[in-house]
């Protein structure tokens, strides 16, 4: 049998559920492979090892009992250390919160214990989340498995790189701007941001989220095959009232007519040829299983961009950027101050503009998925970045944010995105493409992505070799 830390998540489950491995052999082997792996790229910062194997040992004794067992049972997942899990600091990779202890699990940590998965760590995200590469004081820096020159992403960097490297079949991640589905596309595996309400994710440690915040902000599935990302999806999305935007809605509707907008032109974006080069060979993918194909006019990704970055940057100005000072981590400093030369004015009266133009540009965008229910456009307009690019200078710093446009507007509507891996380059660095759909239309997104896997290999965990 194949060492079980290669698998997927539901070839992993199949497996523990026909009774062919136990949960706690499954256990053993991933921690094992952990141990062997993460110092080199430092992805799981606080092991969770000892939880997992209580949890093992339980599953074995439900499933020897024939008792009903869950989406994820028996498979290993990691969650971001920015989440709360009981007995854990939710440091969101802040020195000034390495000692708040939850003890009430977040609703999508509770959905995940609930499907039966085994939570073997929590992985690393840069300071705050606050941007779209993985380093921060408390926990050090987090490197991408395939190449150490390049970014692993961020937020969500250490579920990215975890993933890729077979530390879990599953990654949890969240996304505000880009933080699930940017990571993804830089360590080689598919990503998806669900929609605003369709995962419950709250904290209790700390305060509620400012509103900018709570409907921009998602938790979401990392993983190495579209099944995963479904299954995953499922898990993390059951009901849970204490997150005020979760909303009961089915996962799946009747499908609408086959026909997506490809986008390989957005105003103020720079798009790398060879991006484009993969969009179109995507599209010629698709229209092979009967998909239309045009080429429209992009919708206003810029407008949405830049009310996104006010409410954002708000939540931040809100205490005058007080955290921000009292962390006092280098990279976030920076990233702040970049962030505020870039977006001045958060003013009550344009941060309530933001909120009131949502609604137009959300009828704008509505209209546009009236004609096409699926658009398939870049991740962003460049390649993976060298690692920590954005830090270099102010002109580096805006040479990325201008490059994340794909990434920032759909926050800003609460639309989901999925990040579909496509490869690499010969030189090693991931390769990728981006859909969007229209709200809690994931199926949409999980559709497109199973026909698509049926043109490129299939993702194996990469083993770094640096």
């Amino acid at each position: 049998m194949e060492e079980l830390w290669k698998l997927d998540a539901f070839e992993i489950s199949k497996l523990f559920k026909k009774k062919e491995v136990s949960a706690v052999e499954i256990c053993q082997q991933t921690i094992s492979h952990i141990q062997n792996t993460n110092p080199k790229i430092n992805a799981i910062v606080v092991d969770t090892f000892e939880e997992a194997k209580k949890t093992a040992q339980l599953l074995d004794k439900k499933i020897s009992n024939n008792e009903k067992l869950g989406e994820l049972a028996g498979v290993p997942v990691t969650v971001k250390v920015n989440t709360d899990q009981v007995g854990f600091a939710s440091t969101n990779g802040l020195r000034i919160q390495k000692d708040l202890i939850a003890k009430q699990d977040s609703p999508v940590i509770k959905n995940l214990k609930k499907s039966d998965s085994l939570i073997v760590g929590r992985t690393n995200t840069p300071a705050f989340s606050i941007h779209w590469f993985t380093r921060n004081s408390l926990h050090g820096h987090t490197f991408n498995p395939h190449n150490k020159n390049i970014t692993p992403g961020g937020s969500s960097g250490g579920a990215a790189a975890a993933t890729a490297a077979g530390m879990g079949a599953i990654g949890h991640g969240t996304d505000i701007a880009g933080s699930i589905r940017y990571p993804a596309y830089a360590c080689g595996i598919h990503g998806l941001r669900p929609s605003l309400g369709r995962v419950p994710m709250i904290n209790y440690t700390t305060p509620d989220r400012h509103i900018g915040g709570q409907i921009m902000a998602v938790s979401g599935p990392l993983a190495r095959s579209i099944k995963d990302i479904e299954i995953g999806l499922r898990a993390m999305s059951q009901e849970n009232f204490d997150d005020p935007w979760w909303t009961p809605i089915p996962l799946s509707f009747e499908m609408p007519i086959k026909k997506i907008a490809l986008i390989t032109e957005i105003k103020g974006l720079k798009i790398d040829s060879l991006i484009k080069e993969q969009l179109k060979k995507v599209a010629k993918f698709l229209e092979q299983s009967g998909w239309i194909i045009e080429e429209p006019e992009a919708p206003d990704f810029s407008e949405a961009a830049k009310f996104q970055a006010a409410l954002w940057l708000g939540e931040f100005r809100r205490t005058g950027g007080e955290a921000i000072k009292k962390e006092n981590d280098p990279d976030a400093n920076f990233i702040y101050d970049q962030m505020s030369r870039r977006c001045p004015d958060t003013s009550l009266d344009n941060f309530m503009d933001a909120l009131q133009q949502r609604a137009k540009i959300s009828r704008d965008w509505n209209k546009f998925f009236d004609k096409y229910p699926l658009i398939l456009c870049p991740i962003t307009g460049d390649l993976p970045f060298p690692d920590l690019k954005d830090l270099e200078s102010p002109s580096s710093f805006d040479l990325v944010f201008d490059s994340m446009l794909p990434q920032i507007a759909p926050p800003y509507l609460g639309l989901p995105g999925l990040s579909f891996a496509t490869g690499k380059t010969e030189s090693n660095i991931p390769l990728g493409v981006q859909f969007i759909s229209r709200k809690f239309r994931e199926d949409i997104l999980l559709n497109v992505g199973y026909e698509l896997e049926n043109h490129f290999s299939k993702i194996k965990p990469v083993i770094p070799n640096f």
